[in-house]
């Protein structure tokens, strides 16, 4: 019989866990619904999101999309015109989270109470 260790939770980091990096990623109130309306949308101009995301300060959807941004979830494209143009869409990475999204809808409609 193999010497097998046991584990013990007090040894146990969460923190270390792909579980909670993803987390990390996607936590914060309004991440996971920008991701979503970006995946449903493809494309998505800055005031848009503000009207289909009711109540979102301009402080805390620009901080967001930057973090997005910043982690690679989004891409950011400026148009050089007056007005300024910006458009956001989901990054290749972006789109590898949408399996998880999709799961994440499906049980949310499944076990709505």
């Amino acid at each position: 019989m193999k010497n097998e260790k046991k584990r013990c939770i007090a040894s146990e980091k969460l923190c270390d866990t792909g579980f909670s990096y993803t987390l990390s990623l996607i936590s914060g109130k309004y991440k996971m619904t920008i991701l979503y309306t970006l995946m449903e949308f493809t494309v998505v101009r800055y005031n848009e999101l503000q009207r289909y995301i009711k109540g979102i300060s301009y402080k805390t959807l620009s901080l967001s999309l930057r973090e997005l941004e910043h982690d690679g979830l989004i891409i950011r494209k400026e148009y050089p015109q007056i007005p300024p143009k910006v458009e956001y869409s989901l990054s290749e990475r972006g789109k590898s989270l949408m399996p998880i999204l999709d799961g994440m809808c499906e049980w949310g409609d499944k076990n709505r109470i």
